[in-house]
């Protein structure tokens, strides 16, 4: 391709809007244009990544059994009202009417039109497993949508649905699903973790998200720095070594102190002189109807997956959803002003974290303005109905399967694979017949991975001060030819040769054959991230050599005219295939 004759407006600029390298660069560099608030047009170097990065998914996916389907994007409301998902997705479905009144979504995600499609067609145990994939255009109405493609409203996704007998041999297919997700993120060379994941509003009960690590990632993750353990915050199960009190421990008189206009967890540790370990924070959650408190120490972090788990796991109280009690809840609970909760006298329910187990004389609000108290223990003071593990995890803490440390990173989710089990299919009654003719309701696999928000990620981890730096299997472009001087006639005249040669032998090449100096040629190929670049000057020609330069190295180094396009042909194959290599280590 001619850079005069290619639509790529790049910008010097970062855009306002962007806060993320991979939104501002992304603009930048003429990959993608935002039309509306998380909804964006890609433009042609753009899409051919996206497609590049379809086909890397399709390959594996066909290797691995699956087969390709398309779903249509509008989807009628019927279907989600079998499922019970029509009035529980919430406002992220868009929901619109065709002109005689009937009721349709844009598909955010397509496990009741696969069902639908499945039931109509598989009657006999005969014809399962069967795996079918698609990769299309969803939408979810974000309510804040931001970062670029990373979180937005439109978007490509790749997803999958297993149907299968029986659960073992669903898990069999999640395992294979499981695999070839991890052989999908090696292709495309991240730096990723597969953690344990919650299930979300598509429901069922494994999970495992695809993490590709970046500080600029939205979700906290951990992975155990012996065992190969991984997990989201809300998910990673955490040891606790010891969590009970010691029984000699000197229970001091409990004390109250005025505070006055100390409310967060910081101040009252400033006020008082006291880390924030040594406190204990109150929160008052709405369990459905029913109010109750949540101990945690004052340095962690309550997680709600595992209060709500923990209480429609081991409790009489009914949890189908868990919310932070509203300010004039609390303070009908506690009878006191918002940031000085505490466990002292409440008359609801109290669940407190193992972390608060093992403490005395810790600080609590008072459950009065501008007072907390002091030398406050449990099992004295007030009573704890449960210990458990309510936290989220964090760099430090001991992982639950091996006892080694948990580091702590950021990821951006590129994909997640869920077994649902009978959640849609008995709800939908997809059955099928076994080799007694009885009737079963199949079991379910989902797999999701964002084949749009894996172009983000890739930038995110793949880029310097200069631009975008992209792995040869993705980039639009395996290599760039800039001659330098336009007015000389042997410098176009190779450049010419080099685009014709470098493309009979299968490369993809894009010649910057624009009237523009130098130094604006190279910003410009830094910028758009081309991995191998050719630099054709007048000097060099007439000393019978080029300048080849990788995209990830400073330096340049002169190749002969004769031997460039055999070079250049071997560093494009050799890199394309250990790509690929990568994917069965």
């Amino acid at each position: 391709m001619r850079f005069s004759k290619l639509f790529l407006p790049t910008r010097k600029e970062d855009p306002a809007e962007a806060e993320v390298v991979s939104h501002k660069l992304l603009i930048r560099a003429g990959y993608i244009r935002m039309i509306a608030r998380g909804i964006y047009d890609f433009l042609p170097v753009g899409w051919r990544s996206v497609r590049k990065i379809e086909q890397i998914i399709r390959e594996e996916m066909d290797l691995a059994g699956a087969q390709e389907v398309r779903l249509p994007a509008v989807q009628p409301a019927e279907l989600w009202q079998e499922s019970g998902r029509w009035s529980e997705y919430g406002a992220e479905l868009l929901r619109i009417k065709d002109r005689k009144g009937g009721d349709f979504c844009l598909g955010p995600t397509h496990e009741e039109v696969i069902t639908d499609l499945v039931r109509g067609e598989v009657k006999s145990y005969k014809q399962l497993p069967i795996n079918l994939y698609q990769i299309q255009t969803k939408f979810r109405d974000e309510p804040r949508p931001r970062f670029g493609l990373m979180r937005g409203r439109e978007f490509i996704m790749k997803d999958a649905y297993s149907f299968d007998t029986d659960e073992q041999a669903a898990l069999q297919s999640y395992d294979v699903m499981f695999e070839t997700y991890n052989r999908i993120c090696r292709r495309l060379g991240f730096e990723y973790r597969a953690v344990e994941a919650d299930t979300g509003n598509i429901g069922g009960s494994r999970s495992h998200e695809f993490q590709v690590l970046a500080e600029t990632g939205e979700d906290e993750i951990v992975s155990c720095s012996q065992c190969s353990y991984a997990a989201n915050v809300e998910k990673a199960e955490i040891r606790v070594e010891s969590s009970a009190r010691a029984d000699d421990a000197e229970l001091k008189a409990l004390t109250q102190l005025a505070t006055p206009g100390q409310r967060t967890i910081e101040e009252v540790s400033k006020f008082l002189k006291q880390k924030p370990a040594k406190l204990v924070k109150t929160l008052i959650y709405l369990a459905d109807e029913t109010p109750i408190a949540v101990l945690v120490r004052g340095d962690h972090q309550a997680n709600e997956l595992k209060i709500k788990a923990y209480l429609n796991a081991h409790t009489e109280i009914s949890c189908r959803e868990l919310n932070l009690a509203a300010d004039v809840e609390v303070e009908r609970v506690t009878n006191a002003a918002l940031g000085f909760a505490g466990p002292v006298g409440l008359q609801i329910p109290i669940f407190a974290d193992l972390a608060v187990e093992g403490l005395a004389n810790f600080i609590v609000g008072a459950n009065a303005v501008d007072a907390h108290f002091v030398n406050t223990n449990h099992g004295r003071d007030f009573e704890v109905r449960a210990f458990a593990d309510l936290r989220q995890a964090r760099g430090g803490d001991l992982c639950a399967r091996c006892g080694g440390s948990f580091e702590s990173h950021r990821g951006i989710e590129v994909g997640h694979v869920f077994f649902l089990g009978d959640k849609y299919s008995k709800a939908m009654n997809a059955t099928f017949a076994d080799e007694a003719g009885h009737e079963h309701a199949m079991q379910m696999g989902c797999y999701g991975i964002g084949v749009t928000r894996i172009l983000a990620a890739v930038v995110e981890q793949n880029h310097d001060e200069n631009g975008i730096i992209w792995p040869m299997a993705i980039s639009p472009y395996h290599v760039t030819i800039l001659p330098l001087q336009n007015q000389d006639e042997e410098v176009v005249a190779l450049a010419e040769r080099l685009y014709a040669e470098l493309m009979a032998a299968g490369v993809e090449v894009l010649l910057d054959d624009r009237d523009m100096r130098a130094g604006f040629k190279f910003k410009d190929a830094d910028l758009v991230g081309i991995p191998l670049r050719i630099n054709i000057g007048s000097r060099g020609v007439k000393d019978g050599q080029v300048e080849l330069k990788l995209r990830r190295e400073s330096d340049h180094r002169l190749v002969g005219i004769d031997e460039i396009v055999a070079e250049v042909t071997q560093i494009v194959r050799t890199s394309l295939a250990t790509a690929k290599e990568a994917a069965l280590s």
